[in-house]
């Protein structure tokens, strides 16, 4: 896994995306800055301890945070989802949007807690 294969994935969007989706990137890392980064299915993905823990990807009309779990959204408080549209498996935000720090963290957090077991 390589964070330039992250590097290339966005390289390739248009600026508007690129922009969204490097502020998404930084906004994980904060969260889990030691996580490796790569490719997985195709999509930008942070991984710790081997576990995929969040990723990313671009649709033609939408941009997606992807849990990388069929139950974090699941799980959240519906409250913090009620601006997106989401599925168990994806979160989707509009190209120019930002997603809001707090609801990464809530996000990649309680990803670590479920591969954790807690």
């Amino acid at each position: 896994m390589s964070a330039n294969e992250v590097d290339d994935y966005i390289a390739a969007l248009d600026p508007q995306r690129q922009e969204t989706l490097n502020q998404l990137r930084a906004d994980i890392l904060s969260v889990i800055p030691d996580a490796e980064q790569g490719i997985a299915y195709g999509c930008p993905v942070f991984t710790v301890g081997g576990k995929n823990v969040a990723g990313f990807s671009s649709a033609s009309d939408h941009l997606s945070y992807l849990p990388h779990s069929g139950t974090v959204l699941m799980d959240m408080d519906p409250r913090a989802l009620r601006s997106y549209s989401w599925s168990k498996g994806a979160l989707q935000f509009a190209p120019h949007e930002h997603l809001p720090i707090l609801l990464v963290t809530l996000l990649v957090r309680a990803r670590l807690a479920e591969i954790n077991g807690a």
